[in-house]
């Protein structure tokens, strides 16, 4: 079963492989399971679900008995576990804070997903707002200044899948995106 939180986030049921070698049999032969299914997988990006942010539970009855890998002496053990997932949607609106600024555009961050907006996803007024001496976006009437710690609200425009990793393209262009933290912790209007 599958169920949604907020918006990105939702809780799901998956599946996972464990090896382990004999050294690990005993009395904490679950915990250990347990153990190595967190580090294996937390933070893991899956192509299809988005990014493991936390495995919430393994019922005792979820770890189906090992098979024993005869050429290693190693055993897998099918672990079924409740994970808490992260994933973006298209036309999404996320609040984001910014990492980078370069002539392109910048880089934002929403827990592990990195999104890129480029100058040509920003309002006319920023398109050509680039401060090299700043590493930041300035408005035309220097109102708007976007830089590396402050926080912005997004529109995920595209996502991508590779190496583990997801990637997303967003915008500020449309109505009530832009900067709403300039990172002194007093909230913009």
């Amino acid at each position: 079963p599958t169920f949604s939180l907020v918006g990105m986030f939702y809780v799901k049921e998956l599946e996972h492989e464990i090896v382990l070698e004999p050294i690990h049999f005993g009395p904490k032969l679950r915990s250990t399971i347990v153990r190595l299914l967190k580090e294996e997988v937390e933070g893991l990006a899956l192509a299809n679900f988005g990014y493991v942010v936390n495995v919430i539970e393994v019922k005792e009855d979820q770890i189906r008995s090992g098979i024993i890998e005869y050429d290693s002496g190693n055993v897998a053990f099918f672990v079924k576990y409740t994970a808490l997932l992260l994933r973006p949607f298209i036309n999404e609106v996320l609040d984001a804070t910014v990492s980078i600024c370069s002539p392109l555009g910048f880089f934002a961050f929403v827990g592990p997903l990195r999104i890129f907006v480029s100058k040509h996803s920003m309002p006319e007024d920023m398109m050509n707002g680039f401060d090299g001496d700043k590493d930041a976006w300035v408005s035309d009437d220097k109102e708007v200044v976007i830089t590396a710690g402050c926080g912005v609200r997004l529109k995920i425009k595209g996502r991508t899948v590779e190496q583990g990793n997801i990637t997303a393209i967003g915008t500020i262009k449309d109505s009530y995106l832009g900067l709403i933290d300039d990172g002194s912790g007093d909230t913009a209007d």
